[in-house]
């Protein structure tokens, strides 16, 4: 049907005009006579509307367009669909990894809760550094050193290696007590050898060592005095 509309294709409708009907003789009815009329009754319905021409290339670019039209639509949904599914798999990763956070986290509590002694051994370090810093902060490396102890063998400091070795799950945390460990050691060093500024350093980095180490594990909401 469409290709009747074209410039360039044969008519399908005989032309129409008012002085075809007149110049048929009589005898031209008789043979065809019905489908004469029936040609006429179409020549008549179409003279009053007029036939609108289309060029190829405008058919072409109209079947493009549609084309283009129906493929972006076909391509928005199917995004919107796939961003559904990465959004429903990425709740359900959001929903595993908070369980799996609690669950460590009731872990953890429960170690702590059981751990008594640890606990106690932890407590008395913070005592302890907390003197170290007072000495330290008025220049009293004597007092210090009667604190600290002349190595790292220092019972104290044993049992709260003992402590922070048990208590240790992440790398993040075994990281911490590593500084904590050789820090200590300088400021052990540095107040024998009545070295004041490097004994501040060094009292620094292993109190903000020991710090984040109770951050990491919780008991800076258990231990007193942090």
């Amino acid at each position: 049907m469409a290709t009747s509309f074209l410039p360039t294709a044969n008519p399908l409708f005989l032309p129409c005009s008012s002085s075809s009907s007149s110049s048929l003789s009589p005898a031209a009815f008789n043979p065809h006579k019905n489908h004469l009329k029936s040609q006429i009754v179409i020549c008549n319905a179409f003279s009053d509307t007029p036939i609108a021409t289309v060029s190829r290339r405008g058919l072409a670019v109209s079947f493009l367009t549609t084309t283009f039209l129906f493929s972006l639509d076909g391509r928005e949904r199917r995004g919107g669909a796939n961003a559904a599914i990465l959004e429903a798999d990425d709740d359900v990763e959001l929903l595993k990894k908070v369980k799996k956070d609690r669950k460590k986290r009731l872990e953890r509590q429960g170690i702590i809760n059981s751990s008594k002694t640890e606990k106690g051994y932890l407590q008395d370090l913070v005592y302890k550094l907390s003197e170290v810093g007072r000495a330290i902060d008025n220049n009293d490396l004597s007092a210090a050193s009667s604190v600290l102890g002349g190595s790292t063998e220092t019972e104290w400091l044993q049992k709260a290696n003992l402590a922070l070795t048990k208590l240790t799950v992440s790398p993040e945390e075994k990281t911490e007590v590593d500084t904590f460990n050789s820090s200590v050691a300088s400021l052990i060093s540095s107040v024998t050898r009545k070295d004041i500024e490097s004994s501040k350093v060094a009292f620094i980095t292993s109190a903000s060592a020991f710090e984040r180490w109770t951050t990491l594990t919780g008991l800076v909401e258990v231990l007193k005095g942090l």
